[in-house]
């Protein structure tokens, strides 16, 4: 038997406000206001053929390849053509307004918080048994058993398992203080003796420690903090007012 369910836009704002998800999207919506706020005042015109370009890469990056599949795309997302060309749009607004708020900015942080953008190239293994964990950096250490054998034995998440713990570059800043601690005080290559957190006991293998360059990447990812850290300083002391009925 079918049933025939009719959702109405009040339906989506109590279901929005049972997920928890209000503060996350007020927040979403400062930001949006703030933004374009700051684009006006700095006085930033978007070109037709940025648009384009940014439409382009939306499309490719969605794998959106017809006219057609971007059409399902929109019906699907509950999105009309005005709102497509809105994300858009304001995708390009948020690149040129963080490099005209940031760009001069790049080299001076750099120099200021190199340190936080060195990587590590590091393996690890998550273990809850102290002991455990002991005994098998001790054998690593004497050859008893390879780094690789303890993670393929004790790893439970597939993937990782698979890949032996390798957890690919991995930045300073992203890296819990007493594991980063550790990990930049070595020289690589290098098994670390067990790290404990609240997560467990980290057998770590340092493969390589990767100097920050500042190249186009790492320009783009210091703008994009900028931007972050601009963005939560503005947001702090807006005064929201909320246009719906928080007791409904």
């Amino acid at each position: 038997m079918s049933l025939l369910i009719t959702i109405t836009n009040e339906d989506i704002l109590q279901q929005v406000k049972l997920s928890c998800k209000i503060p996350e999207i007020v927040e979403q919506i400062v930001s949006r206001k703030v933004i374009t706020s700051a684009t006006e005042e700095a006085g930033i015109k978007v070109e037709t053929e940025e648009l384009q370009k940014a439409a382009d890469l939306f499309r490719l990056m969605n794998k959106i390849t017809s006219a057609e599949e971007t059409w399902t795309w929109l019906e699907k997302h509950s999105l009309s053509l005005d709102d497509f060309e809105e994300i858009v749009y304001r995708s390009v607004v948020f690149g040129k307004l963080s490099q005209h708020l940031f760009t001069e900015k790049i080299e001076l942080y750099f120099l200021e918080h190199q340190l936080d953008y060195a990587g590590v190239v590091m393996y690890e293994i998550v273990l809850d048994d102290e002991d455990l964990a002991l005994e098998l950096f001790y054998s690593i250490q004497e050859g008893e058993m390879s780094f690789y054998d303890v993670a393929h034995k004790y790893i439970q998440d597939t993937e990782l398992r698979r890949k032996g713990g390798y957890l690919g570059i991995v930045r300073r800043q992203n890296l819990k203080p007493e594991i980063s601690a550790s990990v930049f005080a070595v020289t690589p290559p290098q098994v670390l003796k067990p790290i404990v957190t609240s997560k467990g006991l980290h057998l770590i293998f340092v493969e390589e420690i990767i100097q920050p360059q500042l190249d186009k990447k790492l320009r783009q990812q210091i703008i994009t903090d900028l931007f972050d850290e601009w963005i939560k300083q503005q947001i702090e002391p807006v005064k929201l007012v909320k246009k719906f009925d928080s007791g409904s």
